[in-house]
């Protein structure tokens, strides 16, 4: 029996991915939002159907694809239809909800805070609400609120405002201000016009010289960087010309693009990442999935070979997963560096008289573990064919901070003083997987 224990616990571990992974672009769908969004007739702004979300599914779904944590956006379209301050009502709503989500899911969530752009004077008061009083971790703008792009002078206040707060900016693609609806209904937003419009919106922000007049703004740009390795070079031939007419100042182009970073959400083929080197560095580069716009086996999938596929254009893996987002939030991020896994076989005989009701307990707190607690990666659970009085729990932790945190749970409390006199004996056996006992 130990043996076989043993060596699923080699196979548990070899199959389990690393759960220090970020993603950077996912987005939380709240009620509230969408009934919004859906009493303004707006539900199919962006040519596709708005989907469902919920925050234990998005969990399982994490936890499935080796994800630690994910950061939480709105997604399209900017709940603002004329009403500045209803459109601020509903941010403030959002805001306050995805910040519950962070408390009551410690390590899982971050938050980049919604913004009622195009109304400036709220979304300041939002943005100094949301980094000072509720802790979020950087603020999502859209590309275009209603024909307000990035790079408009009317903004500068709020990214003054933003510059002092070094905040991290996630870009996220909206529909254009002015778009042929035969076109985009024909051809969806999302596979054309989306990678245009991040590229006008940062194309914009460089023009007016953004990220060097507020040089502590971190701005991630979705989707492999759209169409900027493909626009840079035009622009940077196009500039002289246009300064010469006096039509546009002369800017300082790379020191613009130092500020930015671009996850990987969308289609990161060979080609894709190839051109996306030729804009940024390595460590400019970060996970993203696009939760849930995207269906989960094909997400999976798709990070199982982007994984693969990295180390073939000279990107760690852990780079790109991991460590590139942690220093992007720094202290905003409270993941643990998990150290070595800890694999602990329990032994435990139960006297016949409990052995149901012990049952009971320990399925209890094996579901809920695993449910609720990133560092508890199995607690597997069988009865002895010959005496079902003997049970053995194969139990692996992230490591051992992981495990003392266990211990301290009210769950697991319950279940070590609810079945303390269940049962008779006790054996706690530390040990090393070996591959050579898998057959």
């Amino acid at each position: 029996m130990r043996k076989n224990l043993f060596a699923l616990a080699f196979m548990i571990l070899s199959a389990l991915p690393s759960l220090a992974q970020i993603d950077l672009h996912s987005h939380a769908i709240t009620k509230g939002y969408l009934d919004y969004i859906k009493a303004n007739g707006a539900e199919m702004d962006e040519g596709f159907p708005i989907p469902a979300w919920d925050a234990e599914q998005h969990i399982a779904f994490m936890d499935k694809a080796g994800i630690q944590t994910a950061v939480l956006t709105m997604p399209a379209p900017q709940p603002y239809f004329g009403d500045a301050k209803a459109s601020a009502a509903v941010c403030r709503s959002y805001n306050e909800e995805c910040a519950a989500l962070k408390a009551r899911y410690s390590g899982r969530f971050l938050f980049c805070a919604t913004l009622p752009l195009p109304d400036v004077p709220h979304a300041l008061e939002e943005a100094r609400y949301a980094l000072e009083v509720l802790g979020a971790d950087g603020v999502k703008l859209a590309t275009n609120s209603y024909g307000q792009y990035l790079g408009d002078p009317a903004l500068d206040t709020l990214m003054a405002y933003l510059n002092q707060q070094n905040a991290v900016i996630i870009l996220h693609p909206h529909k254009p201000s002015a778009v042929n609806a035969q076109l985009i209904a024909d051809v969806p937003l999302a596979s054309y016009e989306y990678l245009a419009e991040t590229t006008r919106t940062v194309l914009n922000m460089v023009a007016h010289n953004v990220l060097v007049r507020y040089p502590n703004l971190k701005v991630v740009v979705p989707h492999c960087g759209s169409f900027l390795p493909n626009a840079l070079p035009r622009f940077r031939s196009l500039m002289p010309v246009m300064v010469k007419q006096g039509i546009m100042q002369p800017v300082d182009v790379d020191a613009n693009l130092f500020h930015l970073y671009y996850d990987l959400a969308g289609a990161p083929t060979d080609e894709v990442i190839d051109a996306l080197l030729t804009i940024t560095t390595t460590d400019h580069i970060l996970y993203g999935s696009d939760y849930p716009y995207v269906a989960e086996p094909v997400l999976i999938s798709g990070k199982q070979a982007l994984e693969s596929r990295l180390a073939s254009h000279g990107l760690n893996p852990k780079d790109i997963f991991t460590d590139n987002a942690r220093r992007l939030f720094g202290e905003n991020l409270p993941l643990r560096q998990y150290g070595e896994r800890i694999v602990r076989l329990a032994e435990i005989e139960v006297e016949p008289a409990f052995l149901e009701e012990y049952m009971t307990f320990a399925k209890e707190v094996g579901e809920t573990s695993v449910k609720v607690e990133p560092g508890v990666l199995t607690l597997f659970s069988m009865q002895a064919k010959e005496d079902p009085c003997k049970i053995y729990i194969l139990e692996i932790y992230a490591d051992q901070e992981a495990y003392q945190s266990h211990i301290q749970t009210a769950h697991f409390k319950k279940y070590k003083e609810g079945t303390v006199k269940m049962v008779k004996s006790l054996k706690l056996i530390d040990v090393n997987p070996l591959a050579g006992m898998i057959k």
